[in-house]
């Protein structure tokens, strides 16, 4: 994993999230989601300075930000698309789907696209599973995604994130 420093302003920011949610109880999680929400990420260079504000440890930190499949260390691409691997997903065919993903993004799963358009992540559940299998792309959920479906999706997403599909 490649470490790019954090700006000025990303440190800044951080930093004012932190004075809004230290006081917070259990204010762990949501000052990482503040924190992704703003960024779009948790950098690895501002763990430390979470950890000093909370008084937690940065293995602890780091072990919530590893541990929650929602959080990124690294910038996603221009577009996210997530496919669920739960087990009512997996059960009607999120796995096949995935794998259809990988090959029309020319991106493999838990990575970002070396020209950064986007980025290809397994979760487990979309709270869809009565209507599964579910896919996400940037905010928009979709359910019951066959494989014909999906590949118009992400014609779309090639259209909007300069995808070669």
């Amino acid at each position: 994993m490649k470490l790019i420093p954090s700006s000025a302003q990303d440190l800044a920011t951080v930093s004012a999230l932190i004075a809004e949610h230290r006081d917070q109880p259990g204010a762990l999680l949501p000052l990482l989601h503040a924190v992704q929400d703003a960024l779009g990420h948790v950098p690895d260079d501002v763990v430390p300075a979470i950890a000093r504000a909370l008084g937690l440890s940065r293995a602890e930190v780091h072990g919530v930000i590893t541990y929650y499949h929602f959080f990124r260390r690294e910038a996603p691409g221009r577009q996210v698309v997530q496919v669920c691997r739960a087990e009512a997903c997996q059960a009607c065919g999120g796995e096949e789907l995935l794998a259809l993903a990988e090959r029309v993004l020319g991106c493999e799963r838990h990575s970002t696209r070396a020209d950064g358009a986007v980025t290809l992540e397994p979760v487990y559940c979309l709270g869809l599973c009565a209507s599964s299998p579910a896919v996400q792309i940037g905010e928009k959920l979709h359910a019951r995604v066959t494989p014909a479906r999906l590949q118009s999706l992400l014609a779309h997403v090639a259209d909007t994130a300069e995808v070669a599909p």
